[in-house]
């Protein structure tokens, strides 16, 4: 029986590594500065970084044509709305800089821009328009807009929705007008774009520049066996149904998808850019190597670029984190941007309960632990039979041992070693005992524990969360381990006072399991690892409680032989 629990201990890791190592993406090269660039579970030697990307070749000077409408001198456009800070710019009637107000870099506090720093001059803001013809395209990126919507440079969307218009035309024909719509408080920027060459009507491309910003996967998160690995920038869309994730490497080989989507973009660990609803349309990714700030090494991003089947009106685009609530409210297919796994159906009514509990104790350190308690309340009868059929075992070991050894001398292959198992059967049905009854809650509990794990790593409700002393963000792993070593210590002692039928042997192999236990949870997110010690130290209680409801074990003596 001991060594099926063993088997069920070993299986339960086997299925969370698989369910890391196949689900989550690989983490990206580590960088110098946890700050600046995101982590990995293990630095990588400089050799063994991704080459850079070659990037698109700057267009030729062309001559400029002369301006119609249009304005003097470069200037920037500052929109404020509740939950962001949108920096433009009149050159192209791009975006210069993507604030998110309530998501800050543990570094420096400063807000998370979505937007990497330091990008090169032929790399595309979001925003920048793409045409057949190479010179229209760069009067229409380079070209200086006349802009309506704003005040002395400042657009004030914190309460209604603002709207920002950009104009350019010029002698040769050439008009432009591109409108983004600002609201208030959901992360939307709606865009229409109207091109025209004299009497044609050009549908651009609509490129989404390099991102998601130096910070986005850098900023916490962890995985079980990955250390403080997060998901690094990757592609994402809704198709047919289906949620696709697309990383790197496998856009390297295949860049363009096409289909009628729900929706599509970028995403990182906690945050994405997508449009939302746009339909049947064309998307061509391309990774584009850049140095960033603090890194050592070139940092792997992504670009996006659609090319719809008309010119956008009225177009949604996200740009924010994935918070569930936020997500819900813009498309209720947008929360499958959450990458929640296999168990995402049992996630999301814990996570509501997580933010319930946050709603009363304001702290998630603490909305863990009540949680935690009120699983384990849940699971309380569960775990007791399965005590009780540990014990059942425990008692008729010495007469399985017995009958065991009566055939010891037999081979496997040896017809009459079924006897063996005729007489082990019968003394099962004898003393009431089912060998599964012990393994098969414990296997229960294991969908409850990994969709607590997924919740807990992948929520950016959790990120920069404190929680007491020196547990500054619950995303994070324990700087000082300490709760690594004390879930260690935990595990330890429930595992000393659980009953055992195993000889001294299988026990010395299940002492290893807190050890390999506490390595693989030492760099996980803290709130992870409280969860499952606050697992243990409640295991433990329920362990004694049982103990002294059900009694010492009463051990059977062996029956002689016939």
């Amino acid at each position: 029986m001991e060594r099926r629990i063993f088997l069920a201990v070993i299986l339960g890791a086997v299925v969370m590594y698989a369910w890391q190592a196949l689900v989550m993406p690989p983490p990206p090269p580590r960088p110098a500065s946890q700050a600046a660039a995101p982590a990995a579970s293990a630095p990588a030697a400089a050799s063994q970084a991704p080459a850079p990307a070659p990037t698109p070749e700057a267009p030729p000077p062309t001559p400029a044509a002369q301006a119609v409408k249009s304005e003097s001198s470069e200037r920037e456009i500052v929109v404020e709305t509740a939950v962001a800070r949108v920096v433009l710019t009149n050159r192209g009637g791009r975006v210069l800089h993507w604030q998110l107000k309530k998501f800050t870099t543990p570094s420096s506090g400063e807000p998370v821009d979505l937007i990497p720093s330091n990008l090169p001059a032929n790399e595309p803001r979001p925003f920048s328009l793409k045409v057949d013809d190479q010179s229209i395209t760069s009067r229409l990126n380079e070209s200086l807009y006349q802009v309506r919507g704003d005040s002395s440079g400042k657009v004030d969307a914190t309460s209604n929705a603002a709207t920002v218009v950009f104009e350019y035309e010029d002698v040769s024909g050439v008009r432009a007008r591109k409108e983004l719509r600002f609201e208030p408080k959901d992360y939307v920027v709606a865009l229409s774009v109207d091109i025209h060459n004299g009497a044609t009507v050009l549908n651009p491309t609509i490129a989404w520049g390099p991102g998601l910003g130096d910070l986005g996967a850098a900023s916490s998160g962890g995985s079980f066996f990955t250390g403080n690995a997060v998901q690094p920038p990757q592609g994402i869309y809704h198709r047919d149904g289906k949620v696709e994730r697309l990383n790197t490497d496998a856009l390297s080989s295949q860049p363009v998808h096409e289909g009628n989507f729900r929706f599509a973009g970028i995403d990182d660990h906690y945050f994405l850019a997508a449009a939302i609803n746009p339909g049947q349309a064309r998307l061509d990714y391309r990774p584009v190597s850049l140095t960033v700030p603090g890194a050592d090494a070139p940092i792997r991003f992504l670009a996006v670029s659609y090319r719809f089947a008309q010119p956008p009106r009225g177009l949604r685009f996200f740009v924010g984190p994935k918070q569930f609530d936020v997500l819900q409210s813009v498309d209720p297919e947008l929360v499958r941007a959450i990458h929640f796994g296999i168990f995402s159906w049992m996630v999301v009514p814990l996570l509501s309960a997580l933010k319930w509990l946050y709603g009363f104790l304001g702290n998630y350190g603490w909305a863990i632990i009540v949680l935690t308690i009120l699983l384990n309340l849940v699971l309380f009868y569960p775990r007791h039979r399965s005590v009780v059929a540990m014990r059942k075992m425990q008692a008729i070991q010495p007469e399985m041992k017995a009958i065991q050894d009566r055939y010891s001398h037999l081979k496997a292959t040896d017809p009459a070693k079924q006897k063996m198992n005729t007489e082990i059967m019968n003394l099962y049905r004898e003393r009431g005992v089912n060998p599964a009854s012990g393994c098969v809650p414990m296997l229960l509990t294991m969908p409850v524990l990994l969709a607590f794990y997924s919740l807990l790593s992948m929520s950016i409700e959790l990120r920069g969360a404190p929680f007491v002393g020196w547990l500054h963000d619950l995303s994070a792993p324990d700087p000082y381990f300490v709760i690594p070593l004390l879930m260690g210590i935990t595990m330890f002692w429930q595992q000393r006072i659980t009953p055992t039928s195993a000889d001294p042997t299988q026990q010395r192999v299940m002492m290893i399991m807190p050890i390999m236990f506490t390595a693989m949870m030492a760099f996980s997110p803290s709130g992870v690892v409280l969860y499952w010690t606050i697992s243990q130290l409640w295991g433990i209680g329920q362990q004694y409680l049982t103990n002294q409801l059900i009694g010492p074990p009463a051990l059977a003596t062996a029956r002689r032989g016939k």
